[in-house]
């Protein structure tokens, strides 16, 4: 029987406040001394978070701006402290939370190196011996002597992830910086990750890409207003979190039924219904099926030259197929009412497994006027052994050649 992984980060009952002042400046705080209480909000950034982290595993952190995702990568890494609660950790920390964080303007790249290095808890000699590769992976080069406050953003974060990675740390934590600098370094940074990945070493990171949760995580935690709302593997978490958002736009009535508010300008998406002349007994549909995409959209009021379009993605967001009617030179009408505009894809080559539809409303400039992100769902269910999001009736001969 194989032993559980050791814990590295151990957060029991954290919850954070921070305290808001409705005051602008030192004088209208002072003005108000006697009557402060009055001019400030308590507001909690988290709520209650419990969560053992094992060693040698990649935790997502996930939720929409706000929900305390960024909070809760600092409480883990100690540069914050929980208002109530309990944070244990062991190991060495590497923390790569903002951009530029550590780095002091008027400091050279190479001096900033040293003193990032020496916050992350190397030594001299040590920074001195991981130097020429801090520079290298950096691609800094002849730039190492000049005033980090004349780097350009993706410089700063190039010399910042390679400083984290080149500390040996047990725990990395990462907050979106990946995001900054061109694609082939965020494919380096990526690689470095994997790379940290088949060493055993541990990873938190916040990001916003759902490529990235799905390719590195094998466990999301969403959050949304600082509470813990899903705690489970990547696919679980990205479906979690679409759902919040869904959720988030959406008004509710005191029974919980939808509200839509009444249309008196523009154009909305009301619903999309999904058949399939293809399906089994549990109401999946089967390859080979048409599969009909039911667009209801309302128009108050628009401009001539309104389109209607759909996109079928896979849970982490990428992109299977998209369509829209003035690529098919469909003309829609623009008079006030409700329409329908079906959609039929016939004899559907999609494989095993789960797609959200998208429906968008655009104007004749190509500007959005309505998008509905999770407007439908459905599942392909199928026997072959086939990965992927396409599938062929696949054949395959062998022969001899001798």
């Amino acid at each position: 029987m194989t032993s559980p992984a050791p814990l590295i980060v151990s957060v029991t009952d954290a919850s954070k406040r921070f305290v808001l002042h409705k005051d602008k400046s030192v004088k209208e705080r002072l003005l108000n001394l006697r009557r402060a209480r009055q001019h400030r909000v308590d507001f909690w950034a988290l709520h209650n978070i419990t969560l053992d982290i094992e060693s040698g595993t990649t935790v997502g952190l996930v939720g929409h701006n706000g929900s305390g995702k960024s909070t809760l990568l600092k409480v883990i890494g100690g540069i914050i402290q929980p208002t109530s609660g309990t944070v244990k950790r062991r190991g060495r920390i590497a923390a790569l939370l903002e951009l530029g964080a550590g780095f002091h303007p008027d400091l050279t790249g190479r001096e900033n190196v040293y003193l990032n290095a020496s916050i992350l808890g190397l030594s001299r000699a040590e920074t001195d011996r991981y130097f020429d590769d801090i520079v290298e992976f950096s691609e800094i080069g002849e730039f190492i002597d000049s005033q980090v406050k004349f780097y350009s953003s993706g410089m700063y974060v190039r010399l910042a992830f390679s400083v984290a990675i080149h500390v040996d740390p047990d725990l990395l934590l990462v907050d979106e910086v990946l995001a900054v600098g061109d694609e082939p370094f965020q494919r380096k940074c990526m690689d470095k990750i994997q790379q940290f990945q088949r060493e055993g070493r541990t990873i938190v990171f916040v990001s916003h890409s759902a490529d990235q949760v799905m390719q590195l995580c094998d466990r999301v935690i969403v959050l949304d207003h600082g509470r813990m709302i899903f705690d489970g593997d990547a696919e679980g978490g990205i479906a979690a979190l679409r759902e919040s958002f869904v959720a988030g736009t959406a008004a509710t009535d005191t029974t919980g039924a939808t509200v839509l508010e009444e249309l008196t300008t523009g154009a909305r998406v009301e619903s999309v219904r999904l058949t399939s002349t293809k399906t089994n007994l549990a109401g999946d549909f089967l390859p080979g099926g048409d599969i009909s995409v039911a667009v209801r959209y309302r128009i108050a009021s628009v401009d001539p030259g309104l389109i209607v379009g759909i996109g079928i993605q896979t849970p982490a967001g990428n992109a299977v197929y998209g369509i829209n009617t003035h690529g098919m030179s469909l003309g829609l009408p623009s008079k006030p009412g409700t329409y329908d505009v079906a959609f039929l894809l016939p004899d559907s080559a999609l494989a095993k497994g789960e797609y959200h539809v998208r429906a968008t409303i655009y104007a004749a400039n190509r500007s959005t006027i309505d998008d509905a992100p999770l407007a439908a769902s459905f599942r392909v269910e199928d026997q072959t052994a086939a990965v992927g999001v396409v599938r062929f009736d696949t054949t395959a001969t062998v022969g001899r050649l001798d």
